[in-house]
C-alpha cells in the first residue's frame, strides 16, 4: 500500500482499506490500495483510490478548524445519489463513510470520472483555434442549461434547498461569512454592502444549480468535443439559476478585463475565439428560454462571493490552519475581486 500526498494530509490507509472491503462488493479483497492526492482543488480534498483494476474518488474535508456548516459530506453525497440517476454527468456516490475510527472527519467514495481537465492552459498536442474555443464555449454553456432543466421535485432534491428567501440569505450569509474572514479593511466593502442589502432580487425560479461551474470542474472527451462529467458539487443546492449563471461569469475571464481580473490564476477563455460574457448569456437564454436581463445584480454579487470564498481559504493560511503555500497571495486577489464588484457596479 502506497500513497502520494501533500504532507498533513495522508490518509490512514489500511483503515480506509477495511472499510472498503466491508462496504464495496466489487474491490479486490486481496490487492493493496494506491491512494494519489488531486492537488488542483482549495477547498474540500480529494483522492485517486486504485485497488487491482477497481478505481474510486474519496472526498473528505481539509484538516483542521473549518467555516460553520462547510464542508457538508453528507449533504453532498445525497445530493449526487439523487442527481446521477437524472444528469449522468454527475459522479454516482458509491458509500458514505461516518465511522470516526476510519478517520477524523465524515468522507464519501464515489466512481472516477475518466477525461481531460482544461484549466489555465490547454492539454499538450491541443491544435488551438478559434473555431474550437468557440464550440468549447457552447458546449460548456449549454451544459449549464440542461442542468438547470433537471426535474428537482422529480428527483427528490428539494429537499436540499429553501427556494423561499434564497438570494436574501446568500446576500446575508454571504456578508457574514467576509465578516468573520476578514484580515484588512477595505473600504469598498461597506458601499457594496449597503447596496446588496438594499437590492435583493425577489424570489423566482428555482432549479438545481451546482454554485461553482466552471471549466477546471468538468471532464472532457479527449477530442474535447463533449463533457463526459461535471465535478465538484460540495456547494451545489436548489437555488436561483440566474445566480448559477453569475457564478460562471465571474470565472470567465476575458483578454480586455481590468487588471484586476487579469491577475493569476488564469483561465483559458482569454484566448480569441472564446465567446464575451456577453456572447455567453445570450446564448444561455437561447437554450434555457430563460430571461437574463436582470443578472447585472447576479453578476456584481458572484464577483464579491468568489472573493468572499478566497478570503476564506486566505485566512486558514494566515491563521496556521493550513501551510499550502498556494494560499500566500489570496489576500490579495480577495481584495481585487471586491474592488472589481464595486467597480463593475459603478460602470453600470
Amino acid at each position: 500500500m502506497s500513497q502520494s500526498v501533500r504532507s498533513g494530509e495522508e490518509l490512514d490507509i489500511a483503515k480506509v482499506k477495511t472499510f472498503l472491503d466491508k462496504h464495496l462488493d466489487d474491490i479486490p479483497k486481496d490487492e493493496p490500495l494506491q491512494v494519489e492526492q488531486y492537488y488542483a482543488g482549495a477547498s474540500n480534498l480529494t483522492y485517486l483510490l486504485s485497488c487491482g483494476e477497481w478505481q474510486g474518488v474519496l472526498r473528505r474535508p481539509p484538516f483542521g478548524p473549518l467555516p460553520p456548516k462547510a464542508h457538508d459530506m453528507k449533504r453532498e453525497y445525497g445530493i449526487l445519489s439523487r442527481l446521477n440517476p437524472v444528469f449522468p454527468l454527475a459522479p454516482k456516490p458509491y458509500v458514505l463513510g461516518e465511522d470516526d475510527s476510519v478517520m477524523d472527519a465524515t468522507f464519501y467514495v464515489m466512481e472516477r470520472k475518466q477525461g481531460v481537465v482544461i484549466d489555465q492552459s490547454f492539454p499538450e498536442g491541443v491544435q488551438v483555434t478559434e473555431a474550437l474555443c468557440r464550440e468549447l464555449s457552447y458546449t460548456f454553456i449549454d451544459t449549464l442549461a440542461d442542468l438547470h432543466q433537471v426535474d428537482a421535485e422529480a428527483a427528490g432534491l428539494h429537499t436540499f434547498g429553501r427556494p423561499k428567501g434564497f438570494m436574501e440569505r446568500q446576500v446575508h450569509g454571504w456578508l457574514k461569512r467576509y465578516e468573520r474572514a476578514k484580515t484588512e479593511d477595505i473600504p469598498e466593502y461597506e458601499k457594496l454592502k449597503k447596496w446588496f442589502v438594499d437590492n435583493i432580487p425577489a424570489d423566482g425560479e428555482t432549479t438545481v444549480i451546482h454554485n461553482d461551474f466552471k471549466f477546471n470542474n468538468l471532464l472532457f472527451s479527449n477530442d474535447l468535443r463533449q463533457v463526459e462529467a461535471v465535478v465538484d458539487w460540495e456547494m451545489a443546492t436548489i437555488g436561483d439559476p440566474l445566480f448559477d449563471l453569475g457564478v460562471v461569469l465571474s470565472y470567465w475571464v476575458q483578454a480586455d478585463d481590468s487588471a484586476l481580473l487579469q491577475a493569476p490564476p488564469q483561465t483559458i477563455t482569454k484566448h480569441h475565439g472564446f465567446l464575451s460574457r456577453r456572447e455567453l448569456i445570450d446564448r444561455y437564454a437561447e437554450k434555457s428560454g430563460r430571461d437574463c436581463s436582470s443578472l447585472h445584480f447576479y453578476q456584481i454579487f458572484a464577483y464579491f462571493k468568489l472573493g468572499v470564498i478566497v478570503q476564506q481559504i486566505y485566512f486558514r493560511w494566515k491563521n496556521g490552519q493550513t501551510e499550502d503555500e498556494r494560499f500566500r497571495t489570496y489576500g490579495d486577489r480577495a481584495t481585487n475581486l471586491i474592488k472589481y464588484a464595486w467597480h463593475i457596479l459603478n460602470e453600470g
